[in-house]
C-alpha cells in the first residue's frame, strides 16, 4: 500500500513516515500543500494523510481541488484544529476522515 504524507512540520512528517514504514507501507512525504498536490497528481496513492494548515495550499484547498478533478483517493486530514466546525469543514471539502493532533499512532 502506497501512502502520501503531506505535513509541513518535518519532525512530525518523519515520525508518521517511520511509523507507517514499520507497518509495511510505502510512504512518500511532501512538505507543503503545493508539493502535496503535485505529488497526488503525479502518482497513484492508496491513501493521503494531510495536514490542514500548511504553506502554499491548505489541506482543505488541496482536498477540494483533488476531489473536483475526480481524484477519489481516501484522504485523512491531520490537524491541531479540532472544533466541530473545523471537522465539518474538512469533511465538506471531501476528506474521508479527520484526526486532531496530537494523536496516538495506534489510533
Amino acid at each position: 500500500m502506497k501512502v502520501l504524507v503531506v505535513e509541513d512540520e518535518h519532525r512530525i512528517a518523519q515520525a508518521i513516515k517511520e511509523g507507517l514504514t514499520d507497518e509495511g507501507y510505502a510512504v512518500d512525504v511532501a512538505y507543503d500543500g503545493d508539493e502535496g498536490y503535485a505529488s497526488a497528481k503525479a502518482e497513484d496513492y492508496d491513501a493521503i494523510l494531510m495536514d490542514v494548515m500548511m504553506p502554499g495550499m491548505s489541506g482543505i484547498e488541496v482536498t477540494k481541488k483533488l476531489r473536483s478533478e475526480g481524484n477519489h483517493t481516501p484522504i485523512l486530514l491531520l490537524t491541531a484544529k479540532s472544533l466541530s466546525r473545523d471537522v465539518v469543514s474538512g469533511l465538506d471539502a471531501g476528506a474521508d476522515d479527520y484526526l486532531p493532533k496530537p494523536f496516538s499512532f495506534d489510533v
